[in-house]
């Protein structure tokens, strides 16, 4: 029983407000799963943010392995993923 490891994606995607996505920078051999489940997270929590009135228009998530920075775009978004150095600072 192995664990599929997965290479950190560079790249970027952009989404329609219906989650659709209609560019996109990253590696075709990143799994599609990972990336629906970001789309869902992030335009999950914008549309949140509009219907509690808070003006949210960046999204950051900076993680030890991975930094994700998301943009709203008129109900859509943008999507910056990039990895982080594992090594010494």
């Amino acid at each position: 029983m192995g664990t599929n490891l997965v290479r950190l994606p560079t790249g970027s995607f952009t989404l329609d407000p219906t989650g659709r996505i209609v560019a996109s920078t990253l590696p075709r051999s990143f799994p599609g799963a990972q990336v629906r489940q970001i789309c869902d997270l992030v335009l999950s929590t914008f549309q949140l943010a509009r219907e509690a009135h808070i003006p949210l228009t960046e999204l950051i998530a900076d993680y030890a392995a991975l930094k994700l920075t998301a943009r709203e775009l008129r109900g859509g978004a943008i999507i910056f993923l990039a990895p982080r150095s594992m090594g010494p600072k």
